[in-house]
C-alpha cells in the first residue's frame, strides 16, 4: 500500500509542472532521506539531553567507550573518530574534563602525546546514555517492518559504500554511534 502524498511528493509535482524537461524522481529518495535525517536527529537528541549531553559529547564519550578498556585514545585519533577538527575536539574535551567525565593524560611511550581517557564517572554516564540510546533507536526502527528495516539497512550500506561514506576518513562522514 502506498503512503499518502507528502511534502516531497508535492515538491516533485511542482517541479514536474514547472520543469517538465527534468525528472525530479531523485528527490523522492534524497529529499525524504534528508527530511528523515532531520526527524531522526530530533528523536535522538532528547535522549542525550536527558543525560545532560549534547550530540557531540555523546559521540565523543561513545567513541572512547566502544574501543574498550582503558577507554583512551590519542587526541588526533579521537578527532578522526568523531569527525571534528583537533581545535573543535579540544573545546569538547575541555567541557568534559570540567565535568569530570574525561581526563587528559600523557602517553607512557611518548610524553608529547596526549591521551583522552574516560573517567569512571564518564564510563557510568555513557553506559547509561548508550543503553537509553539503544532503546530509543530500537523504538524508531520498529516503526518499520522487519523486512523493510533489513532491506533499508542493506540498501543504505551499499549506497554509503558506493559514495565512500563507510570510510571514517571521508570528509563529512558521520560518526557511527
Amino acid at each position: 500500500m502506498d503512503a499518502a502524498p507528502d511534502r516531497v511528493a508535492q515538491i516533485q509535482a511542482d517541479w514536474r509542472r514547472e520543469r517538465p524537461d527534468l525528472d525530479p524522481s531523485p528527490q523522492g529518495v534524497i529529499g525524504r532521506l534528508h527530511r528523515l535525517a532531520l526527524a531522526l536527529t530530533a528523536e535522538l537528541v532528547p535522549v542525550y539531553a536527558a543525560h545532560s549531553l549534547t550530540e557531540a559529547e555523546f559521540d565523543l564519550l561513545a567513541s572512547l567507550r566502544r574501543i574498550g578498556a582503558p577507554y583512551e585514545l590519542p587526541a588526533g585519533e579521537l578527532a578522526a573518530h568523531t569527525m571534528v577538527t583537533t581545535g573543535g575536539l579540544t573545546k569538547r574535551v575541555d567541557r568534559l574534563v570540567q565535568r569530570g567525565l574525561v581526563a587528559r593524560t600523557g602517553s607512557a611511550a611518548d610524553a608529547r602525546r596526549r591521551l583522552v581517557r574516560l573517567t569512571p564517572a564518564g564510563v557510568a554516564l555513557i553506559d547509561a546514555a548508550f543503553t537509553d540510546h539503544m532503546h530509543n533507536e530500537r523504538r524508531l526502527v520498529q516503526l518499520l517492518s522487519d523486512t523493510d528495516a533489513a532491506a533499508l539497512e542493506s540498501a543504505l550500506t551499499h549506497w554509503l559504500a558506493a559514495l565512500g561514506g563507510d570510510d571514517p576518513t571521508t570528509p563529512g562522514a558521520p560518526p557511527a554511534r
